[in-house]
Parts: structure tokens; sequence; C-alpha cells
């Protein structure tokens, strides 16, 4: 009687025992699992590290280039608003000349009306523009090395 209990109770422990290796068995293949799973992914997020760092050195960039543009073009304007004061102070002057004709000065100020009319529309156009280049990004922390696509 002893003997066969002892059987049964060794049939048992060898039962437990080969259920708890299939159990780490199984744990073994899961840690196997998100191990490879966490490679991927740190993977993908060096990846995408790196994209974002690239594509921050080409923000900073373009904001170099709309900077530079924006000075060119408040240069321009200011060269421009000189040549039509210029413009001005010349036809002024002619119309102050008292040798010219009645017909020169209604030529003259024919011309001067669609000239300075179009120089007021496009005065008012421009100034409507903001273009503070503010933007809620900010960019004062973004170098300007070359990366590997610039070259």
């Amino acid at each position: 009687e002893r003997a066969r209990q002892l059987l049964e109770l060794s049939n048992n422990l060898e039962e437990g025992y080969i259920r708890m290796a299939r159990c780490f068995e199984a744990t073994r293949q899961k840690c196997c699992r998100l191990e490879r799973d966490g490679r991927r992914v740190r993977e993908q997020l060096a990846r995408a590290e790196a994209e974002r760092a690239a594509l921050e050195v080409k923000l900073k960039h373009a904001r170099n280039q709309v900077e530079v543009e924006m000075k060119k073009r408040h240069r321009a304007e200011a060269e421009l608003e000189k040549q039509e004061r210029k413009l001005q102070l010349v036809f002024e002057s002619l119309m102050q000349e008292p040798w010219g004709s009645g017909e020169q000065r209604s030529v003259l100020s024919a011309l001067a009306g669609r000239r300075l009319g179009a120089a007021l529309a496009a005065g008012r156009r421009s100034s409507g523009v903001d273009e503070s280049c503010q933007s809620l990004l900010s960019h004062s922390d973004i170098s300007y090395d070359r990366t590997e696509d610039d070259v």
C-alpha cells in the first residue's frame, strides 16, 4: 500500500515537474519575443529621432533662407520708396517750371496720376501683409550643421 502511494506521489511530482518545465519554456519564449520586439522598436525610435533631427536642421535652414529673403524684400521696398520719392520730386519740379505748356502739364499729370495711383495701390497691398516670421516653434536651439541629406 505504501509503495503504491509513493508511486502515485512520484507520478504526480513528475507531472508537476513537466508542467513547470512547460511553463518555464513558454515564459522563455515570451521573453525572447519581447527582446526581439524591444530591439525592433529601439531601432525604429533611433531612425525616427535621426529623421527628426535632419528635419529640424532643414527647418532651421529654411527659416534662415526666409529671413534672408525678407531682408532682401525690405531693402527692395525701401529702394522702391526712395525711387518713387525721387520721381515725385522730379514731377513736382517739372510741374513748377514756368516754361512748361499746359499740354505738357496735363500729360505729366495723367502719367503721374497713373504712376502714383499704382504706387499707392501697391503700397496699400504690401502694408497689409504680416511678415513678422514669428512661429510657435522655437528655432534658437537648432544648429545649422550640415546633415548627410544636405551633402
